[in-house]
């Protein structure tokens, strides 16, 4: 089993902005005002195409597709949270909270993908889930420990336990919920997904501890990365804030390992927890300014990884 993979799937934004549908409880979205849409796309679009250009750079094999225009979907540059590629040859599709995100599910990029010699060998469909209000955002959701075989979970109003549950039955994971806060307002509400405050990598975690205020829970959580032998980073809410915790370990060139966030991220940490991540892998960054703002996603939200066998 691999934890990590020097493969993934991203999608070129054709009309980004900032999504009226997700703000309502993804509290990193911002109005960049005295910007044109126009503007914000174009910002976008520069921001994706040097990230990938520098993924590419260092050997990561990177599988590009067009959004469609047709479809107005302004959250497409985040493939994660509607499909999730496993080593088995199975393929995951997700219940999606935002209704105009729904429409991102593409099955021509399944096509793409199996001409490209992966293979798919079965589709496991949670998406009626959606009829019933219940949803389950991919690894926006779910961060997987493939070697340990435990999904860790934040519950949200979009990351439902049922589905988590569900989940892990028919991929054969260990379930281990909790909840995650942030401070808006000065009120404590549930951080939308499990990617934005932890990251999981072969042999370290990066967590926002203190976001899960019940100890039982936290104590739980970070017992199990201990026990798999995880070296934990303890990243800081503010740290949070500047999505430290959105990031993703890949394989490159020579099977080296890096360790990829945006610049934001990188300049949030202290020199200690980048000398400890330097351990784990070469850190690389890029400035993703206004898709973080507008779209309360970050580096690793852009990345589906791509862990099919090959035909």
């Amino acid at each position: 089993m691999q934890q990590i993979t020097n493969t993934i799937l991203m999608i070129r934004p054709v009309l980004f902005r900032m999504n009226e549908q997700t703000v309502v409880n993804n509290y990193y979205q911002k109005v960049l005002d005295n910007l044109t849409p126009e503007t914000i796309q174009l910002k976008a679009l520069q921001e994706f195409d040097s990230y990938v250009e520098k993924l590419k750079e260092i050997g990561v094999q990177v599988i590009v597709f067009e959004d469609i225009k047709e479809t107005n979907t302004p959250d497409s540059i985040f493939p994660n949270n509607w499909i999730s590629f496993h080593e088995n040859g199975d393929i995951g599709l997700y219940p999606m909270f935002a209704e105009n995100r729904r429409l991102e599910r593409r099955e021509d990029i399944l096509d793409i993908i199996e001409n490209k010699g992966f293979k798919i060998k079965n589709i496991v469909d949670y998406t009626s889930a959606e009829e019933e209000k219940l949803f389950l955002e991919g690894t926006g959701s779910l961060l997987l420990d493939n070697i340990n075989r435990k999904a860790y979970c934040a519950l949200s109003p979009r990351s439902e336990e049922d589905l988590l549950i569900e989940f892990c039955e028919d991929f054969e994971y260990t379930p281990i919920p909790f909840i995650s806060y942030q401070t808006i307002n000065n009120e404590r509400v549930p951080i939308y997904h499990t990617n934005v405050m932890m990251c999981l990598g072969e042999s370290f975690s990066v967590i926002c501890a203190e976001s899960i205020d019940d100890k039982k829970e936290r104590k739980n959580v970070l017992k199990h990365l201990k026990d798999d032998g995880k070296e934990i980073i303890t990243i800081s809410e503010n740290q949070m804030n500047h999505f430290a915790g959105n990031m993703l370990q890949l394989i490159g060139n020579n099977n080296k390992r890096y360790i990829v966030m945006s610049s934001s991220a990188y300049k949030s940490l202290t020199k200690q927890q980048i000398k400890t991540l330097n351990k784990h892998g070469e850190i690389i960054h890029s400035p993703l300014d206004t898709i973080e703002a507008c779209g309360g996603g970050s580096a690793r939200c852009m990345m589906a990884e791509v862990f099919l066998p090959k035909i």
